[in-house]
């Protein structure tokens, strides 16, 4: 069996953000370091690893002021992941821990709040 054979055969393909300025949440998200797929600036779509899109679309109702994404992000080092987003001045709350994850959260342009989790994937390909 080969190791593409291994994988899942599904996986998420698409999740949306709406947000009141696209231009402002797409540089964030690069800046996070997702891959811009499509440089234009109506709509933001961003490649993640695996190969999950983040698709940024307006809207004219911006989130509620605690809004919280309906997707969290998930990272291989939470610690120095932390650190980093700490010296981009992006601010992220201090770092929680339970069973699973060590976590922490992050506010976007548009006002979502999106935790930042620890990596828990299994050691099977992905």
């Amino acid at each position: 069996m080969t190791q593409s054979e291994q994988r899942p055969s599904v996986w998420v393909g698409h999740i949306v953000l709406n947000v009141g300025d696209v231009a402002a949440s797409k540089a964030f998200f690069v800046k996070l370091g997702m891959r811009d797929v499509e440089p234009q600036a109506s709509v933001g779509i961003l490649e993640l690893r695996g190969g999950t899109h983040l698709v940024i679309l307006p809207t004219d109702h911006p989130a509620a002021e605690d809004a919280q994404a309906s997707f969290d992000l998930m990272v291989e080092d939470i610690e120095v992941t932390h650190a980093s987003y700490l010296e981009m001045g992006i601010d992220p709350s201090p770092m929680t821990s339970n069973k699973i994850h060590t976590s922490f959260e992050i506010r976007e342009p548009g006002g979502h709040r999106i935790t930042v989790n620890s990596t828990h994937v299994s050691d099977h390909p992905v």
